[in-house]
């Protein structure tokens, strides 16, 4: 999801490795792109050998949306990521036409470190080990280049700040929000997805799953050789790629899933002050309310109980969105439609009434856009027992009076 996908790559070259004498290695750093697998960016490491002409990436972020059950499987917390090998010229190339800034940062390795990274890249190279299983937030095109680094390097790397423990006020949703806030539909989306544990601080190690994270902490990180000496680990940053940008703005920007929940509330509560006025229970309503709530409530669940992403469960908008919905459907559309009281109704009524009022204390933080349509579906569960109480009474009154 962080990375672009890659089809054609080069081969890495058949030379070796260890001759090498006027070797380079850099961290590719790649900035956002419009799709949502793309607005974290993008991380590589690019091998210069000055004395064989040799000018590679290696990329840890190949996926093929075309592999069978990709979505699924993606879902599950199950996708295989691979790593690709191509010519800086044509990554660099691909970058410059899909209109993405790119920086390098050169790495101050030495000699015999620079050779035992080349060979961990190679290794992993191999058909039997290029493939790994993909994890969002701990595995990735962005983690991977700084484990190998940190694997080839003759002592340790020092690091400028605390790695290991949690930030507070730093969490897996608050880095999710600050990179798809241009996106604000493909952010609700992931917002809804992010159970609890996503507001739990996590530490400076762990928000390397970003790959403008890994810049950051790079540019300021420190070698520490055996014998205690330190080296800056960046001796050289710049921009390789410069494009213009041009953001995006038009009448559609002002459709934002905050002001499109806000307006559905209005639109329900009218109607339902309608339908309680008249004494019409206005059913089409609740079939396209309860039936959107329950399918959303098919996926949180999913996620919640079957997927192996980490930070998705447990997920507390099931007290709003939930597969019940779905399920009850059936059975309690018909009442509501000859206006019957609904015991689903009250419960729905009894749930959404106690979720609005913890909100404030339930550790879960929501988007904007939820509480609108929470009280959507609580307005609506509300109106159909007001009117099946008006209607029932109209009907004992026309009793007694014949």
């Amino acid at each position: 999801m962080l990375c672009a996908a890659q089809h054609a790559q080069a081969r890495p070259a058949s030379e070796p490795w260890a001759d090498s004498d006027s070797i380079r290695i850099s961290l590719l750093t790649c900035a956002a792109g419009e799709e949502i697998y793309s607005l974290f960016g993008h991380t590589a490491l690019r091998y210069e050998n000055y004395t064989r002409g040799t000018d590679i990436v290696f990329n840890y972020g190949i996926f093929d949306f075309s592999a069978p059950n990709f979505v699924l499987r993606f879902t599950l917390g199950e996708t295989d990521y691979r790593l690709g090998v191509s010519s800086y010229e044509r990554f660099i190339a691909e970058y410059s036409y899909l209109g993405r800034d790119v920086w390098q940062q050169v790495l101050n390795l030495k000699q015999d470190e620079k050779v035992r990274l080349v060979k961990l890249l190679e290794e992993n190279y191999l058909p039997e080990n290029r493939v790994y299983r993909y994890n969002f937030f701990y595995d990735n095109c962005a983690t991977r280049p700084r484990d190998m680094v940190e694997k080839a390097i003759s002592g340790k790397l020092v690091y400028a700040e605390d790695m290991d423990t949690p930030q507070q006020g730093t969490t897996f949703r608050d880095i999710l929000r600050q990179y798809s806030a241009g996106h604000l539909w493909s952010r609700f989306g992931m917002d809804l997805c992010m159970g609890s544990k996503a507001d739990e601080p996590i530490s400076r190690r762990v928000q390397m799953f970003v790959p403008f994270y890994v810049q950051s902490v790079f540019s300021k990180a420190r070698i520490q050789d055996e014998q205690g000496g330190l080296r800056p680990l960046v001796v050289e940053e710049r921009k390789v790629v410069e494009v213009e940008s041009h953001p995006a703005s038009g009448w559609l920007d002002r459709f934002t899933p905050q002001w499109m929940s806000c307006l559905l509330f209005v639109l329900t509560l009218c109607c339902t002050l309608y339908g309680v006025w008249r004494g019409k229970s206005l059913w089409g309503i609740d079939l396209v309310l309860f039936l959107a709530a329950g399918l959303a409530g098919c996926i949180l669940a999913f996620l919640t109980l079957f997927s192996q992403h980490p930070a998705v469960s447990p997920n507390y908008l099931l007290f709003v969105f939930h597969p019940f919905h779905l399920l009850c459907l059936p059975f309690f559309l018909p009442r509501v439609r000859r206006g019957l009281t609904s015991r689903y109704m009250i419960a729905n009524f009894v749930v959404l009434t106690f979720f609005i009022v913890s909100i404030a204390v339930i550790p879960q933080r929501f988007d904007l856009a939820v509480l609108p349509l929470a009280l959507s579906l609580l307005v609506r569960s509300g109106g159909n027992l007001l009117t099946a109480r008006k209607i029932n009474s109209r009907q004992r009154r026309t009793i007694h009076w014949t």
